[in-house]
């Protein structure tokens, strides 16, 4: 079995020739929002991320630029050209900029660039899906075979809206479409609000970060039901394991180990989709062979 984890960050730390944003230096902690579990301080560099891989018997994973350093894709995607085979990047892209739109339509010629991570969990990002200022990308997007993932927690009605009016278009809702400060019991509304987007063939679930929503320790049983819902709903081959490792309360192999053998609704033959086979299909990066590897 190939294991692609479908969220990892590798970043640096700000420096001047590229520089964070001042509201990311303002604030000292790596955090989406108050109340969520922050990621470490310290970067985690393209080395150190794939000594993580290699000691939790991870061959592959998806990179995906944190915001708070801003929209600068480079730190990735020479990561991913340091580790060919290793590290597809899902890169950030500000739709509102000057030239947006040019730029977009080379965004993919990029070698290691395998889609867009979108984030609207603040503003001004939040603002875009209801004004209309960025109704061009989604059409672009979509024309151009462009994957998206979406950090979207309470606006699941505007990925079902996209969804709708682009089938094109392949969506991946990050997180489980959990807000990042909800815990257990918390978490059934988000579930109730994303269960509805199976209805859209378009539309793929990140299981990501999972032991971050609850305060249970491993192998954190409070969150299974949560999970067997949405497996059940979207399946196995729109359904993805991901870790984003940085923020885990757990160690990474048991971020592993909790989907290999923990969740027993999910069928042994199933596995290989929901732990790499799935989002390598909807990047359409290809798994090594019988005989390739690392």
């Amino acid at each position: 079995m190939i294991l692609t984890d479908a969220q990892v960050h590798v970043w640096e730390a700000h420096r001047p020739d590229r520089p964070w944003p001042p509201e990311s230096l303002a604030s000292p902690q790596f955090v989406a929002v108050p109340g969520a579990r922050p990621h470490r301080a310290e970067p985690i560099g393209a080395d150190e991320m794939v000594s993580m891989m290699d000691a939790a018997g991870v061959h592959r994973a998806v990179i995906v630029p944190p915001s708070p350093a801003g929209d600068s894709n480079l730190c990735a995607l020479e990561a991913a050209r340091k580790y060919p085979g290793r590290f597809v990047v899902m890169g950030r892209f500000d739709p509102s900029q000057p030239g947006a739109r040019d730029r977009l339509a080379v965004f993919m010629r990029q070698p290691h660039m395998a889609g867009i991570r979108m984030t609207f969990h603040k503003p001004p990002w939040n603002e875009w899906l209801d004004d209309g200022r960025i109704d061009w990308f989604w059409t672009d997007c979509e024309r151009l075979g462009i994957p998206l993932m979406l950090l979207i927690p309470g606006r699941l009605d505007a990925v079902a809206r996209i969804a709708q009016r682009h089938p094109g278009l392949a969506l991946v809702v990050d997180h489980l479409g959990l807000h990042s400060n909800h815990r257990d019991a918390q978490c059934h509304g988000d579930i109730d609000a994303l269960l509805p987007l199976a209805g859209f063939a378009n539309v793929h679930v990140k299981a990501s970060a999972v032991p971050c929503y609850t305060d249970e320790p491993y192998p954190f049983r409070a969150l299974a039901p949560l999970l067997r819902r949405v497996y059940d709903h979207f399946g196995p081959h729109r359904f993805s394991w991901g870790s984003d490792v940085s923020r885990l309360p757990c160690s990474y192999r048991q971020a592993v180990e909790h989907f290999l053998h923990e969740l027993d609704f999910i069928d042994r033959t199933d596995l290989p989709s929901v732990m790499g086979g799935a989002i390598s299909r909807v990047l359409r990066w290809a798994q090594p062979g019988p005989t390739d590897g690392r």
